[in-house]
């Protein structure tokens, strides 16, 4: 039985829907800021990176944050210090597995925020807003 608090939440596979759906707005926002996609929800044992693109010889690791409203807090305020350090982990393994631990890169941030009815309001880019550890 649903409790009270959990009543209005989306099941689990709409909020996948709809972080999918805010994940695709970043990916096509970037391409027509001229970023080339690597990969899409690429996952290893640290975690799941959401987008991983290049410009400029710079690998950009991007973590997107879609929200409807600021019930919840604003979708920046969802990239905890534990999810930083998560997202270090994984951009460093992705690196050590594809061979380019040498190679200049930065992690992003994208909120997307959007109106109940579905309306993008706005689509934030945080440019090497996560720092790496050490």
């Amino acid at each position: 039985m649903k409790t009270q608090a959990n009543s209005n939440r989306p099941d689990s596979g709409a909020r996948k829907r709809f972080g999918a759906a805010g994940e695709h707005l970043a990916a096509e926002w970037m391409q027509q800021q001229g970023y080339k996609i690597v990969a899409r929800n690429w996952r290893c044992p640290c975690g799941e990176l959401d987008i991983v693109s290049e410009r400029g010889g710079e690998l950009v690791f991007v973590e997107v944050k879609a929200r409807r409203g600021a019930r919840m807090g604003t979708a920046a305020e969802a990239v905890t210090p534990t999810k930083q350090r998560r997202l270090v982990r994984s951009a460093q393994y992705f690196l050590m597995a594809h061979g380019q631990e040498q190679r200049p890169y930065r992690i992003d941030v994208i909120t997307v925020e959007v109106a109940p009815p579905g309306d993008l309001l706005s689509l934030q880019h945080y440019p090497g807003c996560v720092e790496s550890e050490g």
